[in-house]
């Protein structure tokens, strides 16, 4: 029993390390996994502001891009696609069913852009864009509302009161960073947006992909020059960001956190260890008496060293199996509960049991070596 009260120190501050990384970094992944979904090496290029009398307006809130910007951006190089994007609310209507969702203008290059499958028909084609056609991709939510237990491809959804011709539903996502429902859109050609179900001249933003993620500050700068030159304007008008930044940002979050629980882990550790050198020093004065007999019988100095040095280790040890152990399946089990996503930290628990071996070592020292210095005449006459 003091045995295992003695590990408690060790099995909680392991336990409790790894049970908080791996559900850290299942919180992280997951997040990770959503960057990815919105596009790994994609850039958004947003409208500039506005600026009247003393009034200033936030990024997007002037017009400044135009389809033209998108197809001179596709001809820079290490650009794989564009999408100029436009997008409004609309209450849409279809198998005598209504839903209000957000209506999206793109380029037959978004679902490349944004990592997205279609799960079912085809995305419309560049022939669509240059004739305005009246045809949609719909989302999985849209699909599930106006069409439940049917295929909806081949089917007319009504925007504006204009039919529009499902030529296929996208894959479902689930929800973005910001609690947004991703499967609850339409897509229709970026033309017959602007052209028919709203009268617009410019884009919201437009969707780049570059080649992959070691252009895309290469690529940023070329958009840059691109559109001051276009512009014609000292100050930029408009903005860019990458996702590559936002995945900075998560990564960044996530090393916070492991130094964090890296300081936990020592904090629970050291106490753990003075809990074991506590013992470790009251089994000493315990023992003293059979420290003599093995002094008398032949026993050196450093046989008894190593003998109390083993008994912390090993108590150190077995703590720190039992605490990561009992870590892992903690988080799994309020993983399974509050569905997250758990990784198990090999690292963390490679460090967690060296660290344990450690403090056994540490900890058990000066008892080891105090009982190797007891005398074996006094140590024989001690009761």
């Amino acid at each position: 029993m003091r045995s295992l009260l003695t590990m408690l120190g060790i099995i909680i501050g392991v336990g409790s390390v790894i049970a908080a990384v791996s559900l850290t970094s299942g919180a992280t992944k997951q997040v990770e996994d959503q960057v990815s979904s919105l596009g790994e090496s994609v850039i958004t290029v947003f409208s500039g502001n506005f600026t009247q009398g003393a009034q200033r307006g936030g990024w997007g809130s002037a017009p400044t891009l135009t389809v033209d910007d998108a197809i001179a951006i596709a001809d820079l190089p290490n650009v794989v696609g564009v999408s100029p994007e436009v997008r409004d609310r609309e209450q849409v209507l279809a198998n005598g069913l209504n839903w209000n969702t957000q209506v999206m203008g793109e380029s037959p290059d978004y679902p490349q852009i944004r990592n997205w499958t279609i799960s079912s028909g085809a995305m419309f084609e560049d022939a669509d864009v240059r004739s305005l056609a009246k045809t949609a991709v719909i989302g999985q939510t849209v699909a599930d509302e106006l069409f439940p237990n049917q295929n909806p491809v081949g089917q007319t959804v009504r925007i504006r009161n204009l039919p529009f011709l499902i030529v296929g539903v996208l894959g479902a996502k689930g929800f973005n960073l910001f609690g947004q429902d991703q499967d609850d859109t339409i897509v229709v050609p970026y033309t017959s947006h602007m052209h028919r179900i709203t009268t617009r001249t410019f884009v919201n933003d437009i969707l780049v992909e570059a080649a992959n993620d070691k252009v895309i500050d290469s690529v940023q700068n070329d958009i840059t020059q691109l559109l001051l030159t276009r512009h014609r304007s000292k100050e930029q008008d408009f903005t860019v960001r990458n996702q590559l930044e936002l995945m900075q940002a998560v990564t960044a979050t996530s090393r916070s956190m492991g130094f964090l629980l890296a300081g936990v882990a020592a904090v629970s550790l050291i106490v753990g260890g003075i809990g074991i050198m506590n013992i470790m020093l009251v089994s000493v004065t315990e023992r003293t008496r059979e420290i003599g007999i093995r002094m008398a019988v032949g026993a050196r100095a450093a046989d008894i060293l190593v003998q109390f040095l083993i008994e912390a280790v090993t108590l150190s040890i077995i703590g720190g199996g039992i605490g990561i152990a009992g870590g892992v399946i903690i988080s799994n089990v309020v993983g399974h509960f509050q569905h997250m996503p758990t990784v198990t930290p090999f690292l963390w628990i490679g460090i967690a049991f060296a660290s344990s071996a450690i403090i056994g070592v540490i900890s058990g020292f000066y008892p080891a070596w105090k009982a190797s210095q007891l005398d074996p005449i006094d140590a024989l006459r001690y009761e």
